[in-house]
C-alpha cells in the first residue's frame, strides 16, 4: 500500500536534526530524497555508496530508531543509489550488495571511463619542472595525515579528506573544497590527501598546484598560442588539487578555462581537491557557473582549533623533533597564541631557536619573554582561559568546576579572582569573562571583583594569594 513518503521522510528528518549536529544533519541528510512507502518500507535515495556506507556506519542506530517510530515496529529502510554517466543519465544498473539491519541497496555506482585519448594530443603542455607522464606532484611529504592533529575544529574535512583519500573520485565528495581562515591547516590537508592517494594508487597522476602559478602557466599559454595544449594537460591529471581558488576571482579567462578543466575532470569521474578562505556563497566576483559547481561536492570548513587540539599540536611537533617542553610552557603557548596554527608554530620554532641561540634552558619565563615580542600587540593582553587555568592550578582545582554552578567556598572564590584579573588583564566585556566562567552575567562578574577588592584590603592570606598570582600572571 502506497502512503506519503515525503511526508513521512520529513517527519524523519525533525526526529533526526533535533539528535544531530546541524553540520552533520546538512552534510548527510538534507541531500537524501524519499523515493517511495510501501507496506511499511521507506525507500531513500542516497548520492552515491560513499554515502550509504557512511550512514550505515556513523547513523544506522538512528535510523533504525527513528523509522521504527514515525514509521512503526515493521518500518524498514531501502537505499536507492543512483549516479549520472558523462551524458548526465542515471545508470539503470541493479546491483545487490550485501546489507546489515535489514537494509537493502539498488543501483550501485559504476565506474565511469575516461573518453580521452592521448595518442590524439600531439604536443601535450609542458608546465616548466613537470614532465608528461611523469609529472611531479607539487606535494610536501612534511604534510601528511600522520602529522595533522584532528580536532572539533577539522573533524568533517579531515573525515572527508580520508574517503577521498582512500577512493579519489569515487564518493559524494566531489570536489572536496577546504575552506577556513589563514593558517589552520587547509594547504596541509590538501597535500595529506595528496600523498594519501599517491600512496595507495601510484599510477594516479597526482597535481597540487597555486591557483596563481595556473593563471601565470595560461597567461604563459596565451602567449605561446598553446592554450589547448594547457588544457589537455590539465584533463589528463587524475586528481587535482588547487590551492587558494578564490584567486581566481575577477580572472574571466582564467575562470573559463579553468571551468573547462573542471567538467572535464569531474564529468570523467577524476578527483578535484579545492581550498579557499571563504565558503562558495560569499566569494566575490566568481562565475556564478563556477561557484554551482564548487557546491556538488562538499563544502567542509577548518575553525579556529581549541586549546585540546592547540596543546596536540605542540605535542606533535615536539615528538616529531624529538624535544622535550616542560608542560607549563606548552601550556602557556597555547593558551597565549589562539589565533591560528601557523602562528602558534611560529612561536614554538622561535622559542626553541633562542633557547638554542643563547644556550638558555626553556624555561616559562623565557617564554613568557618571546610571547611579549613574537605577539607584540596582543602580548600584554593574556586570555581567559590561561587565567583560569593558573587559577585552577594554584587552589589545586579542576577547571570544569570553576565553570559549574557549585556553592562551595573555595570554588567561589577562586572563580572570583579569576574574574578579577580577567577585568584587570584582558580587554574582554563583562558579559564575556562571565560567560567564560559557567554563563554568569555582568552583574556577578562586577560584585566578584569588588569582594576580591574588599578582601583584599582585609585579609591578609588572601593578599598574598593574589600577589602569588598577579606575579605567575605577569608577562615580564
Amino acid at each position: 500500500m502506497n502512503t506519503d513518503h515525503e511526508g513521512t521522510w520529513g517527519k524523519c528528518l525533525k526526529v533526526i536534526k533535533d539528535n544531530i549536529a546541524l553540520n552533520s544533519y546538512n552534510t548527510w541528510f538534507v541531500p537524501i530524497v524519499p523515493v517511495k512507502l510501501d507496506n511499511d518500507v521507506l525507500t531513500i535515495q542516497v548520492p552515491s555508496h560513499f554515502f550509504y556506507e557512511w550512514l550505515e556506519e556513523h547513523y544506522i542506530v538512528l535510523l533504525k530508531k527513528v523509522i521504527k517510530r514515525v514509521v512503526g515496529n515493521e518500518g524498514r529502510l531501502e537505499y536507492s543509489i543512483v549516479m549520472e554517466n558523462n551524458k548526465g543519465n542515471k545508470n539503470p544498473y541493479t546491483v545487490k550488495l550485501p546489507t546489515s539491519n535489514n537494509t537493502s541497496v539498488k543501483n550501485s555506482p559504476v565506474s565511469v571511463p575516461l573518453n580521452i585519448n592521448e595518442n590524439q594530443i600531439r604536443n601535450p603542455f609542458i608546465i616548466p619542472g613537470l614532465k608528461k607522464l611523469n609529472v611531479e606532484s607539487n606535494l610536501n611529504p612534511a604534510y601528511s595525515f600522520d602529522n595533522f592533529v584532528e580536532g572539533d575544529c577539522n573533524r568533517l574535512a579531515r573525515s572527508a579528506g580520508y574517503a577521498v583519500a582512500n577512493k579519489p573520485g569515487g564518493t559524494a565528495f566531489n570536489p572536496l573544497l577546504i575552506y577556513g581562515g589563514v593558517g589552520l591547516g587547509k594547504t596541509h590537508l590538501a597535500h595529506a590527501i595528496g600523498i594519501s592517494i599517491k600512496e595507495k594508487y601510484p599510477n594516479k597522476t597526482v597535481l597540487y598546484v597555486g591557483s596563481e602559478k595556473f593563471a601565470h602557466q595560461f597567461i604563459d599559454a596565451i602567449k605561446q598560442e598553446s592554450i589547448n595544449d594547457f588544457i589537455h594537460f590539465y584533463q589528463m591529471v587524475d586528481v587535482l588539487i588547487i590551492d587558494d581558488v578564490q584567486f581566481f576571482a575577477g580572472k574571466t579567462k582564467t575562470m573559463d578555462v579553468f571551468f573547462s578543466v573542471f567538467n572535464h575532470l569531474h564529468q570523467n569521474g577524476k578527483q578535484i581537491i579545492l581550498t579557499s578562505d571563504k565558503p562558495p556563497v560569499e566569494m566575490q566576483d566568481m562565475e556564478q557557473r563556477l561557484l554551482s559547481r564548487f557546491k556538488w561536492g562538499l563544502s567542509a570548513d577548518l575553525s579556529t582549533p581549541d586549546l585540546e587540539t592547540r596543546i596536540a599540536i605542540l605535542q606533535k611537533k615536539m615528538y616529531g623533533n624529538g624535544i622535550e617542553l616542560p608542560n607549563e610552557v606548552v601550556e602557556y603557548l597555547a593558551y597565549s597564541i589562539n589565533t591560528n596554527i601557523r602562528e602558534m608554530e611560529g612561536a614554538w620554532t622561535s622559542l626553541l631557536a633562542q633557547a638554542s641561540l643563547n644556550k638558555k634552558a626553556i624555561t616559562l619565563d623565557l617564554a613568557k619573554q618571546m610571547i611579549d615580542k613574537f605577539v607584540k600587540n596582543t602580548s600584554r593582553e593574556i586570555s581567559i582561559d590561561y587565567i583560569q587555568k593558573v587559577v585552577c592550578d594554584y587552589f589545586n582545582l579542576p577547571m570544569e568546576i570553576l565553570k559549574s554552578k557549585t556553592r562551595k567556598r573555595e570554588v567561589v572564590q577562586a572563580r572570583q579572582i579569576s574574574m578579577f584579573f580577567s577585568k584587570k588583564m584582558t580587554k574582554a566585556s563583562l558579559a564575556s569573562i562571565g560567560a567564560h566562567c559557567g554563563g554568569k552575567d555582568h552583574a556577578t562578574v562586577l560584585h566578584a571583583c569588588r569582594t576580591v577588592t574588599n578582601l583584599s584590603e582585609t585579609d591578609k592570606q588572601f593578599k598574598v594569594y593574589l600577589a602569588d598570582l598577579e606575579k605567575k600572571l605577569s608577562i615580564q
